[in-house]
């Protein structure tokens, strides 16, 4: 069978594996473990005849729960291979999160590290679904078999790989939960192959080059795209308190070309290299995804790349990803001044393949597309998109489908982001802030983002979030303010300070309420994601 008669997204690596054998495919410094392309074809081939000996074949819904190491990669493209569909829950939705999403995802097969394997038993996860288990590291009460002894008792020759088409499910990713219950998006073989090819085309990424994939799933895409990933010493649960040494030692030791990291990350490690003069020559381009980047924040990574060198901000989401994607050359240059005033934030235009529509901002499904949904250009409007990369449902969720998603009668469908925008004359979008964040005045909508960019301004704000008190249609605008850290300031002096700034711009006069809160609640994911229910409820308690 040749790869192309099939539409898997493992089959970027046996050919990769064809084309550069050779070649590095994944480095992990601790420790100085290095595969091949060809190692790692070999591997994950020699894996796939063990796992189909145990039950996990097309179709098999199976959790996968191991850290970044050869493993993972290995383990997640056998799983590819064979045609079994893996669940991807990140351990920071919490206990009681992780529970509902694996007794949602009904899994028959778990293969983890002995940690995961412990927390399985505790917590009952799956405990009803569950007929296969495989543990990554040491086997000991919990059943099962070990990694290591699978592929000990398998041939090492080649794999035929499962005959997937497009269409077919590929795994199940679950939501952060930042905004409501974390929800499975369905992949499928077609969406995952619509993102490598997005990726390549909108980065002009080359086989041969370096990544430095700071978020797991992103690890995936570069032996996919050909690139050797090197795999950083750091908790990948929390970005935003990484030792910035070791990403730059990183980055410098290895000559790394693509960095892959979160606003938190590239916030701490700009600031690091800012205080010690730190250069990044190698680097050709820098992805940062998961929440807005403020500028100052891509003004201060960007002294340490070459002049030429581009800090990319993809927006996109679980469901979808990438939808836009802009420069910072751009938002440095033009857009970050009109975000200071209100507009939001530039994501820019619409990748190759997506189409991208603003809608009018309604809680209501919406069935069936029509043009006349659109808003006009300039108004702000709930943003809708169109494409391959674009997840079709939920799993087990109907009512989150009906309310994400908008058949279209001209074929296929829309998915609502659940984000609010707009477009302007040149095309661009401009995000807004969640639909489920705006806040509803006596005196009209205020959107998170221009209303919450207006306080940013200020030298002694980290960042601020705007929620809202009491019933919609008549709630109290407040905003919060967490401070830069180890700053001691006159809180009734700043807070006058911040309400005469908010006095200067048509949406922000109107509010009047201040609160200082000491860190705000972030999701662990990125830790960049502001969680504004909990600070809404946090609000609530300090104004009564």
């Amino acid at each position: 069978m040749t790869y192309s008669a099939i539409t898997n997204i493992a089959s970027h690596l046996p050919r990769m594996a064809q084309l550069q054998p050779g070649t590095t495919a994944i480095i992990f410094p601790q420790g100085n473990q290095r595969l091949t392309f060809q190692e790692l074809d070999r591997l994950s081939d020699r894996i796939c005849h063990g796992l189909v000996a145990h039950g996990i074949s097309q179709g098999t819904r199976t959790v996968l729960m191991v850290t970044p190491s050869p493993e993972f990669f290995a383990l997640t493209f056998a799983l590819f291979k064979v045609g079994a569909v893996p669940v991807l829950v990140d351990p920071g939705l919490g206990i009681k999160n992780l529970k509902k999403c694996l007794a949602e995802a009904q899994p028959t097969a778990f293969i983890g590290i002995p940690k995961a394997q412990v927390a399985r038993l505790l917590f009952g996860w799956a405990k009803d679904s569950l007929k296969t288990i495989i543990t990554v590291g040491p086997r000991l009460f919990w059943g099962g078999t070990s990694l290591e002894k699978l592929i000990k008792q398998s041939p090492d020759q080649p794999f035929e790989m499962a005959a997937t088409q497009a269409d077919d499910q590929a795994a199940i990713l679950f939501t952060s939960g930042s905004t409501g219950p974390p929800k499975g998006a369905v992949y499928n073989h077609g969406n995952f192959t619509a993102q490598v090819d997005a990726l390549k085309t909108v980065y002009k990424i080359q086989p041969g080059e370096i990544d430095l994939p700071t978020f797991p799933l992103f690890a995936l895409f570069a032996p996919a795209l050909g690139m050797t990933a090197v795999i950083p010493e750091m908790d990948f649960t929390r970005p935003g308190s990484v030792d910035p040494n070791k990403i730059i030692g990183a980055i410098t030791n290895h000559k790394v070309t693509t960095m892959f990291g979160s606003p938190a990350l590239i916030n701490r490690v700009g600031r690091y290299g800012a205080e010690h003069n730190v250069k990044l020559p190698t680097l050709k381009r820098v992805i940062s995804a998961g929440a807005p980047v403020p500028a100052t924040v891509l003004e201060r990574f960007s002294r340490m790349l070459q002049p030429d060198v581009e800090i990319f901000t993809p927006y996109g989401a679980t469901e979808s990803l990438p939808v836009c994607s802009i420069g910072s050359s751009e938002i440095l240059g033009e857009t970050s001044a009109m975000t200071d005033q209100g507009a939001g934030v530039c994501i820019g235009k619409p990748v190759m393949g997506i189409r991208a529509e603003i809608i009018r901002i309604t809680d209501a499904p919406i069935t069936t597309w029509d043009d006349s949904l659109k808003v006009t250009d300039g108004e702000v409007g709930e943003i809708v998109v169109q494409g391959p990369q674009v997840t079709s449902g939920y799993f087990q969720r109907p009512e989150a489908d009906r309310l994400s998603k908008i058949i279209d009668p001209a074929g296929g469908f829309f998915h609502r982001m659940g984000d609010l925008g707009r477009r302007d004359s040149q095309g661009r979008l401009w995000f807004c802030g969640r639909k489920s964040h705006r806040v509803e005045s006596s005196q009209g909508p205020l959107f998170t983002i221009p209303v919450e960019a207006v306080f940013n301004t200020h030298p002694l704000v980290f960042r601020s979030a705007l929620v809202g008190i009491g019933p919609q249609g008549n709630q109290q605008p407040v905003i919060c303010i967490e401070l830069e850290k180890g700053i001691t300031t006159n809180q009734e002096q700043l807070r006058t300070e911040l309400l005469a700034l908010a006095s200067e711009h048509p949406h922000t006069n109107s509010i009047s309420t201040i609160l200082f809160h000491r860190a705000f609640p972030v999701d662990i994911r990125h830790n960049a994601k502001i969680f504004r229910e909990k600070l809404a409820i946090w609000a609530e308690e300090q104004i009564r």
